[in-house]
């Protein structure tokens, strides 16, 4: 399971699966604790995290197009400025999310 101290190299490999590089892999966050987690500005564009815990992560300008964020978590995550657009939020808990 993906946490909040693997999350760089996940996120590396995801950029290299979006650019279509060697190496590359889809970011598989299903589930994850990513609770707190700064992914300020990060590139998650179609990543899979269904169920992922984001309690107060920081996703400030993040994209998220495509993202599958079915039932997670997202209490209290700061989403200013986060592209959402075309992402799976069903089931997704939203409150007090910062948007």
């Amino acid at each position: 399971m993906a946490s909040v101290l693997n999350i760089n190299k996940i996120l590396r490999k995801h950029k290299l699966w979006l650019e279509g590089d060697v190496g590359g892999e889809k970011a598989d966050l299903e589930d994850a604790n990513l609770r707190g987690a700064n992914l300020r500005g990060a590139d998650l564009r179609g990543a899979d995290l269904q169920g992922a815990d984001l309690r107060g992560a920081d996703l400030q300008d993040a994209d998220l197009l495509r993202a599958d964020l079915r039932g997670a978590d997202l209490q209290g995550a700061d989403l200013r400025g986060a592209d959402l657009q075309d992402a799976d939020l069903r089931g997704a808990d939203l409150r007090h999310c910062l948007s």
